[in-house]
């Protein structure tokens, strides 16, 4: 470390620890890295921050002279390895690295190293509804785990951070949570490239009949998705109107999901016309998708926050998405909602809003002015504020 590095963090007192074993895809690692790039430590009162997982996540993480990248080779296999070296290797290598707090954003730990903030950043496990989606499977049965192996963790952790007051409210019912624990809410930020589009683009355009409109729906294709549903909510409109409707759909896939809307695309647009499944994009890449876009779609019955609608947000896209929270409580006013699980009432909605230039236009204001209470600074600097104040209380 640099000597005018080490002389600015004078005084500073704590070291932080993150374990990152279990943050290996999706919006954790979006959200470690977004939180990293943008923490600052004099701002943030931290002179080191010390980061186990695996290389291929670590290699993600922006590089900095206060970020300490450590590799473990069995945070790359699979969960019963990385539950091991939790219990076995973490306190003790959080212990000599002098680490002041341990904070663990995937959720679950199994470490005696105190204190320890962790977080939660999937609600599904804490659902049954959702769960009983999946069926007889094995992912039904690792969701049930992760229910007993959360709430396990939340109720042994010295903090834990929520990213809405919808997970909040669920979790600390389902996990019985002691009024001990400390805890608060912080939600995502939003990365600023978001911010460069043109969203003029879509405040002033006019869609008139026979108009080609352009639909995105950015997300897994998942149970709790229904992106069939929204397949067959589009094929109804079109059949209602003379809007020339295309249907975007974006995100990886889980294979029985994947099959579900495979069927339904056949089933609607046999001839390839209008649906397009685009496969998983590179997250860096993701701003363009919304550019091109002329209405946002999100039809999930279970987030615990859902970054992508903050991205929507920032885009000036008019937004049609689930009546279900946390979505009217991270988007308010600023969104069309529908029930996901009722194909007919999109389709409804959707004509609504393309047969009204102002309400669009309304939206789209309302949307990028709703964008502008999302930073990663913001998320970043609450973050570490909490995981100070943990450190120094314990």
């Amino acid at each position: 470390m640099s000597k005018v590095f080490s002389k600015k963090l004078n005084g500073i007192p704590i070291k932080i620890g993150i374990d990152a074993s279990n943050i290996r895809h999706g919006g954790g690692r979006t959200h470690l890295i977004e939180l990293l790039t943008a923490a600052d430590p004099i701002r943030d009162r931290f002179s080191l921050i010390y980061i186990w997982g695996s290389e291929e996540t670590l290699r993600l993480l922006p590089n900095r002279e206060w970020l300490i990248k450590c590799p473990v080779v069995l945070l790359g296999s699979g969960f019963l390895l990385r539950m091991l070296w939790q219990v076995f290797s973490l306190g003790r290598v959080a212990s000599k690295s002098g680490c002041s707090i341990l904070f663990v954003p995937g959720g679950s730990f199994s470490t005696s190293f105190r204190p320890v903030v962790t977080m939660h950043q999937n609600l599904l496990p804490f659902t049954f509804e959702e769960i009983l989606r999946y069926g007889f499977s094995l992912l039904t049965l690792k969701w049930i785990v992760l229910r007993f192996t959360q709430s396990r963790s939340f109720r042994l952790a010295n903090g834990v951070i929520f990213l809405s007051n919808h997970a909040s409210s669920i979790v600390h019912c389902v996990a019985k949570l002691p009024k001990s624990i400390r805890t608060c809410i912080i939600g995502h930020g939003l990365s600023r490239r978001f911010l460069d589009l043109d969203a003029t683009l879509h405040n002033s355009r006019e869609i008139k009949p026979n108009s080609s409109v352009t639909l995105l729906y950015v997300s897994t294709v998942d149970q709790y998705k229904h992106q069939w549903n929204i397949v067959e909510g589009v094929a109804l409109a079109r059949e209602r109107s003379n809007f020339n409707l295309k249907l975007r759909l974006v995100g990886s896939s889980y294979g029985p999901s994947m099959r579900k809307l495979m069927k339904a695309i056949k089933k609607f647009d046999p001839e390839g016309c209008w649906v397009s499944y685009l496969g998983e994009s590179d997250y860096s890449l993701i701003h363009k998708h919304y550019n091109d876009a002329d209405i946002g779609i999100w039809a999930s019955t279970c987030e615990t926050f859902g970054l992508i609608l903050v991205e929507m947000l920032a885009a000036g896209l008019p937004i049609l998405s689930s009546n279900r929270e946390p979505m009217p409580e991270i988007l308010g006013d600023a969104a069309c909602y529908f029930d996901p699980l009722q194909p007919e009432l999109f389709s409804e909605n959707l004509l609504s809003l393309l047969e009204s230039d102002e309400r669009r236009s309304i939206l789209v204001e309302k949307a990028l002015e709703r964008a502008k209470l999302f930073s990663w600074e913001s998320s970043a600097t609450e973050t570490f504020k909490f995981l100070y104040n943990q450190a120094i209380h314990k």
